[in-house]
């Protein structure tokens, strides 16, 4: 009988190391600005390589993830892999994450500050392009529209409650802000730094509605905002909020543009919209 040898089966983010990212490749198109992409992770060790493998060689300088307390090896996983990795002791929440994301980021130096899920539900590819358009100028902040099609959209395997309460609140919002996004509740963003330099972020609220706050402030202090489709996988470990949180975060949401109407008429001037240094650092 012939013998044959067995191979032991490794995990698949040890094959895997940020230089592949990191260094341009010849074709890249050359960049005048410094890209650092944040990845506010929580329980990613799963999906975190399949995530970074994706991202475009050369398209980014450095690689961020700030993990928000996990009960796997994402840490482990992330440093193995290269990655700068800055570990919360204890679960400080969505928003929260993001904070720390953006402080670390901007005392890097970026220039340009892309925030992706290391999930795997936001298809990386798209990060040169969104990067592009703020270094051209032409938007200060730019965020991946899972939506160009409701077929694309449950194609992907969007619950069909999430659909409906995205096109609610995104056309709401659009109206009540006076823009034209596809979609408003995207966890794919890339930010100018004077946009994290200028908004108070540090007073939004830690929980998931940081998000939408983060682009109301935006809107109030006169910056441009604009969208790219990107292409999203609903799956078991790409992390998604319930029902329950999904109602709050809505209310949330619409609490945010009311609150930012009451401010622009003089009505009830809210922390969220004063400039920094004017106001408590409250939520």
């Amino acid at each position: 009988m012939p013998v044959t040898s067995r191979r032991t089966a490794r995990p698949r983010h040890e094959f895997f190391h940020v230089e592949r990212i990191l260094t341009p490749e010849a074709a890249a198109p050359r960049r005048r600005s410094k890209v650092v992409a944040v990845l506010p992770a929580y329980n990613a060790e799963r999906t975190l390589a399949a995530t970074l493998a994706d991202i475009p060689a050369g398209s980014v300088d450095e690689l961020l993830l700030v993990d928000d307390g996990s009960t796997d090896r994402t840490v482990q996983v992330a440093r193995d892999m290269g990655l700068t990795v800055i570990a919360h002791g204890e679960n400080r929440g969505y928003g929260g994450n993001q904070k720390t994301c953006y402080r670390h980021a901007l005392a890097r130096g970026a220039d340009v500050v892309v925030m992706i899920h290391p999930d795997y539900q936001y298809d990386s590819r798209v990060i040169p392009h969104a990067a592009g358009f703020l270094e051209l100028g032409i938007c200060d902040v730019v965020l991946g529209s899972r939506i160009r099609s409701r077929a694309e959209a449950r194609a992907g395997g969007m619950p069909r409650y999430k659909y409906l309460g995205n096109r609610v609140l995104t056309a709401l919002e659009n109206v009540a802000l006076g823009q034209n996004l596809g979609d408003f509740h995207s966890g794919f963003r890339a930010y100018r730094r004077a946009v994290l330099e200028r908004v108070p972020f540090e007073r939004n609220s830690d929980d998931f509605v940081f998000d939408t706050q983060l682009l109301v402030q935006a809107v109030h202090f006169g910056f441009r905002l604009g969208d790219v489709p990107v292409p999203v996988r609903y799956f078991k470990e790409a992390s998604s909020i319930n029902f329950g949180r999904s109602v709050r975060y809505g209310l949330g949401t619409l609490a945010t543009v009311g609150r930012y109407w009451l401010h622009r008429l003089g009505v009830w001037r809210s922390p969220l919209f004063a400039g920094r240094g004017e106001g408590p650092p409250t939520a």
